[in-house]
């Protein structure tokens, strides 16, 4: 069974390498997971201490999550995705409706600040998932508790 062999030379060696390349970590699940504001590794645990501050690990599973790096992308992605839905809708209502100006600018304020409020912590979680999935900024690091 050479495959065997190779899996347990990989095993013994991951315990002396800084980065867990073993592990396949799919992209999608923790997507999905860190949209809902979960953990990306077990999928159980809040990734979210508050509105949008990131927990250092994840209650459960002990998965260390101070390695994230989001910075202003999510806010980036915020006003990109807003700007693309409600700029078109604004254009629509306005040419085929006509409303008063007060009426528009009200409806469309409190849209954009309801639409930004709701994709702004689920598009935190996507990205601190998808740097979790892809081993980047440190994520793929072995703490020395898991090498163990």
């Amino acid at each position: 069974m050479p495959n065997a062999a190779l899996h347990s030379a990989a095993t013994h060696s991951a315990a002396l390498s800084p980065y867990d390349t073993e592990v396949e970590r799919p992209t999608w699940p923790a997507l999905r997971r860190g949209w809902a504001r979960c953990c990306p590794n077990c999928g159980a645990g809040p990734l979210m201490k508050g509105y949008l501050k990131v927990r250092e690990s994840c209650p459960v599973c002990g998965e260390n999550f101070t390695a994230q790096r989001a910075d202003d992308g999510p806010a980036y992605l915020t006003i990109l995705i807003v700007g693309h839905i409600l700029a078109p809708l604004l254009m629509f209502v306005f040419v085929k409706y006509r409303p008063e100006p007060a009426t528009l600018i009200t409806i469309f304020s409190i849209g954009t600040v309801a639409l930004s409020l709701y994709l702004l912590p689920r598009l935190k979680g996507a990205m601190v998932a998808l740097q979790w999935a892809k081993r980047m900024h440190g994520f793929g690091r072995v703490d020395a508790s898991q090498q163990s």
